[in-house]
């Protein structure tokens, strides 16, 4: 991705950067007050990624960021570039929603950095928004089109009913979507997620995403939803939702997806509720009979937080060359090592070393954050190649902090 912006646009917006490292959060925040004054706006995001923990604004600070000061080299964005066309096309983010955007940003510059916005800088940066909101326009069209026109595909929003609800553990529940059309649906790609539209009994909207727990069979997809302590989501799942009840939902997306065609070893690596797209990789890959070494390895507070262990363990009786390892952090009682898990304790790098082909396997990760960041470090520190090193998590894409001492959550 070659950048066509004037050189004095590149050279203004380079300038910028020092201020937005000292400003940028202060610019995000005010941006997202002057969008979400429009309730038509506001009903288009995740309102929990903008509350106390402010994990979107921070989110998106860091990508203001990186696009300034990689400006002059667009092509190191490419993959963040995808990933946010990705969840721009699960909400439904339209190009007539781009003015909006940009022109709050712009107010916002104006009013943080009162008088260092000079118009220069003012247009400099509507320049360089316009270039990038071109770009994910475009993008976005043909995951659109794609959606739109392939079997089982659609538009917009549209109404699945709950065929089937079922315990998976103390927290996690799931839930089995029959289109009410009666039509075939997209298959997706196994780690893929599927963006819900929840009408809550206040006239209030929730917008969440959930990863596909199940392989892709044109009929039905399956979620996995953990209950969130405070989600207001989650809760109102477990809690309102039934066989019967109507969900409103837009077509699979996501970057995170199991490679087809690799020869390479596949290492399944979750933690908690983790286990959601990886249980959807798991079952494509028995499926498919596929002939590689498969190493599922999950991690979970105890028997009582883990979902879908028998189900598993099912699967790996019934595929070729597929190893399972549980580990439980803090066993029970009644957990008994090597009927209910296999280790005892946190999952570690060391452990994946000793016990994963390391040199040349893909290493599939899904989990809370402070499991995600000790891995994607610790495998990278260890010798695997980023190109082989996939995540997906849940929440906006922002950095992941490494935290060595928390690698696993329930």
């Amino acid at each position: 991705m070659t950048s066509p912006l004037s050189e004095r646009t590149i050279t203004i917006v380079k300038a910028t950067v020092p201020a937005l490292e000292a400003h940028g959060l202060d610019i995000v925040r005010t941006m997202y007050a002057h969008m979400f004054k429009d309730p038509a706006i506001r009903a288009l995001f995740n309102q929990s990624h903008h509350g106390e923990t402010g994990s979107q604004p921070r989110a998106l600070t860091g990508a203001i960021l990186a696009y300034a000061r990689n400006i002059d080299n667009l092509a190191v964005l490419g993959a963040a570039v995808e990933r946010i066309a990705q969840k721009h096309v699960g909400l439904q983010i339209r190009p007539e929603h781009y003015p909006v955007v940009g022109n709050a940003l712009l107010a916002a510059i104006g009013e943080e950095l009162g008088d260092a916005a000079t118009e220069d800088v003012l247009a400099a940066w509507g320049e360089a928004y316009w270039f990038l909101a071109n770009i994910l326009i475009g993008r976005e069209a043909t995951l659109y089109a794609d959606a739109a026109g392939s079997d089982g595909g659609w538009s917009g929003w549209r109404e699945f009913r709950v065929e089937e609800k079922r315990r998976e553990s103390d927290l996690i529940s799931s839930f089995v979507l029959r289109p009410v059309d009666g039509g075939p649906v997209l298959r997706h790609r196994p780690g893929q997620y599927l963006t819900f539209q929840l009408g809550q009994p206040d006239g209030d909207t929730l917008k969440r995403n959930y990863s596909v727990s199940c392989a892709p069979n044109g009929e039905t997809y399956r979620i996995s939803v953990k209950r969130e302590p405070m989600g207001q989501a989650s809760n109102w799942l477990h809690d309102k939702v039934q066989v019967g009840s109507v969900l409103r939902v837009a077509p699979p997306s996501g970057d995170f997806f199991l490679q087809e065609g690799s020869k390479r070893p596949v290492v399944l690596l979750s933690g908690g509720v983790g286990l959601t797209p990886m249980i959807s990789m798991l079952e494509s890959l028995v499926e498919r009979r596929v002939d590689v070494p498969v190493h599922y390895v999950h991690g979970t507070q105890d028997g009582s937080t883990h979902a879908m262990g028998d189900h598993v363990r099912k699967l790996a009786e019934t595929g070729r060359s597929i190893r399972v390892t549980t580990f439980y952090q803090c066993p029970r009682v009644q957990d008994v090592l090597s009927e209910s898990h296999h280790v005892d304790g946190l999952v570690t790098v060391d452990w994946l070393r000793e016990n994963t082909p390391l040199e040349e396997a893909d290493y599939y990760l899904c989990g809370p954050k402070p499991f995600l960041a000790a891995f994607v470090h610790g495998l990278a520190r260890v010798g695997v190649r980023a190109s082989r090193i996939h995540y997906e998590f849940f929440g906006p894409a922002d950095n992941l902090t490494e935290d060595p001492s928390d690698r696993l959550a329930a």
